[in-house]
């Protein structure tokens, strides 16, 4: 962050203000600068926050399991999830082609983050279809390129669709953890749609409190004096790393 300081030059009679820019230091993130971001998945997720990959399910089906990490937020904050019922790619059945299955999302970040029917959704494989187990069929759609980017535009999405507690059915680890406030979602269909793209934008932090901003700290090489300055292209690094 820069600031603007005024210095005046008292050359009589008039005065010439002088303007010198300041930058704020940039320092190393510490972990008091994140915020905890509880996931729980039926059955499985990738989260994405602000283009990057945080955190991947573990556990792909048994048990329901909640996920815990610790992330730096920058707003505005864009939030891409895949979500991922367990069902075989072919027939859209689990339990060795024996049962239909259901999906169910969940998320809350320690700024106050949460999910709801405002996040948008895309349905990306469904099946079986019409929930015939007798013949089952599934509809596969292209993955958007980029959907997990800041950039990617989702206005043709539509709005996820808030489930209850009993609809999704957790499981224990998931009342061990802070979701308050937080609602399931998924698609219209949470039997039939298996594979969904979550997405949102938190413009600033729901809890109101101000927190740095610490993107393109791969930008920042450290100076004498102890101060840290940006510099950009890697031509400019690479001279920086020579003279070392």
């Amino acid at each position: 962050m820069r600031y603007l300081v005024f210095t005046f030059i008292t050359s009589m009679p008039v005065l010439f203000p002088c303007i010198m820019l300041s930058e704020e230091p940039i320092r190393k993130p510490r972990m008091d600068d994140t915020i905890r971001a509880n996931i729980y998945a039926d059955n499985a997720f990738r989260l994405y926050v602000n283009g990057e990959l945080v955190a991947v399910d573990s556990i792909q089906f048994v048990p329901h399991n909640v996920v815990s990490v610790d992330i730096l937020p920058a707003y505005p904050m864009t939030i891409a999830v895949m979500g991922i019922d367990n069902a075989d790619s072919l027939t859209g059945m689990e339990y060795a082609n024996t049962n239909i299955g259901d999906g169910g999302f969940i998320l809350k970040f320690g700024d106050g983050t949460v999910t709801s029917s405002n996040w948008k959704v895309k349905v990306i494989s469904s099946g079986p279809l019409n929930g015939d187990s007798s013949n089952p069929r599934v509809v596969n759609n292209s993955l958007p390129e980029d959907w997990y980017t800041v950039d990617f535009v989702d206005r043709d999405w539509g709005n996820a669709r808030e489930f209850s507690e009993e609809e999704v059915g957790p499981k224990e680890p998931f009342f061990e953890h802070d979701f308050e406030g937080a609602k399931f979602i998924w698609s219209d269909d949470i039997r039939l749609d298996n594979i969904v793209l979550f997405r949102t934008v938190v413009p600033s932090p729901p809890d109101g409190r101000e927190r740095p901003d610490f993107r393109g700290l791969n930008d920042v090489v450290p100076q004498q004096g102890g101060g840290r300055s940006r510099v950009r292209g890697s031509r400019e690094k690479q001279k920086i790393r020579s003279r070392k």
